[in-house]
């Protein structure tokens, strides 16, 4: 008898499968009582996703609570970037620092090409164990910034509200931002490739802050970018699926489907029928509740999940929150969630 593949793996392929798989983009972390606990004993951020006992303790945790579909590697999208000589910090409650900021194209030049395996050995061992632990039960998912926001963050130092900085690089001096794009598209597509050989079976990729630009802009700075590191992974792991998220992206979704990957994870500001009727019907969906509504009742969580999923019914599927979830929802709306989206066959047939 052949072995069942984990449900998510099977329908991110494009497989039939029995229900729409569900995880939640950072379902592990603040939410729950169990990592805030952990954190306390463990204040830096970096240590706890960069030492591999605690990455994986954490990655863990929704798992062994939950039953999530997915399990997701416990990880920052900056993680990268000391491998490439750019170092980072992140402070509670502010975000991250980038110590020193990339301006000029002698800064560029210097950058080193990642060597992950080298540079990163806990994310290849975390991947491992995780793999190992849920064998069939979830698919482990890896993720990577974009290029994109990896340069915003970069090159402003910090969060922003309005991008002024890198933006003003983009239209002052487009030859170094390009430079620094093309830099993380081949670093970032080697670390995906060292997430899938260490264990990650679906690879999801953000641009936070893609969601920022005017559509010919993305066209300019975002999208080659995002569609260079899914062409150099794909040339080597054309089975793996991919996602790509971006938060505020109802402007661009056309453009997200046209870059190489699998599925386009909606945020909730496009409902869902009619993201599915933007993207090329071979694009798979994944989304795309409002986090919001995990503060709200029990039924109200149900009753979203159902529409969410009859929305997109006949597409490739994978249920989940338009954005991460938030600090502060309650633990048992998250059991909602997760419970009424593995048994949302039973919700729809007692809704007719």
């Amino acid at each position: 008898m052949s072995e069942v593949l984990p449900l998510l793996l099977r329908a991110a392929r494009g497989e039939s499968v029995e229900r729409p798989p569900v995880w939640m983009m950072r379902q592990a972390g603040r939410y729950m009582k169990i990592y805030r606990d952990l954190r306390d004993r463990y204040p830096s951020f970096r240590e706890r996703s960069e030492n591999p006992d605690l990455s994986y303790e954490i990655s863990m945790q929704p798992f062994n609570a939950f039953h999530p579909d997915g399990v997701i590697l416990f990880s920052d999208i900056l993680t990268p970037l000391p491998g490439m000589g750019i170092n980072f910090d992140i402070i509670e409650s502010k975000g991250p620092i980038i110590q020193e900021p990339i301006r000029e194209l002698k800064q560029v030049k210097e950058l080193r090409e990642l060597e992950p395996k080298e540079t990163m050995p806990f994310v290849g061992e975390v991947l491992g164990r995780l793999r190992q632990s849920v064998g069939n039960q979830a698919a482990v998912l890896g993720f990577v910034g974009a290029p994109w926001t990896l340069a915003a963050y970069v090159v402003e130092g910090k969060s922003s509200k309005n991008y002024a900085v890198i933006k003003a690089m983009a239209f002052q001096q487009p030859e170094v931002l390009h430079e620094l794009l093309d830099h993380f598209a081949v670093s970032i597509a080697k670390y995906l490739r060292y997430q899938i050989d260490s264990g990650a079976q679906v690879v999801q990729m953000f641009d936070s802050w893609a969601g920022q630009l005017s559509p010919i802009d993305y066209d300019t700075f975002a999208a080659p970018y995002q569609k260079k590191v899914v062409d150099l992974v794909k040339a080597s792991h054309k089975e793996t699926p991919v996602i790509l998220y971006i938060s505020g992206s109802a402007g661009v979704l056309e453009r997200m489907g046209q870059t190489g990957v699998d599925f386009v994870s909606l945020d909730w500001t496009v409902d869902m029928a009619d993201g599915c009727a933007r993207l090329s019907e071979n694009i798979g969906v994944q989304g795309n509740v409002d986090p919001g509504l995990l503060f709200g009742t029990p039924k109200a969580i149900k009753s979203r999940i159902v529409d969410t999923v009859l929305k997109a019914k006949g597409r490739k599927h994978i249920l989940n929150l338009g954005h991460g979830i938030l600090p502060g929802t309650p633990e048992e709306n998250a059991k909602v969630f997760f419970e009424a989206g593995k048994n949302v066959n039973e919700l729809i047939a007692s809704r007719n």
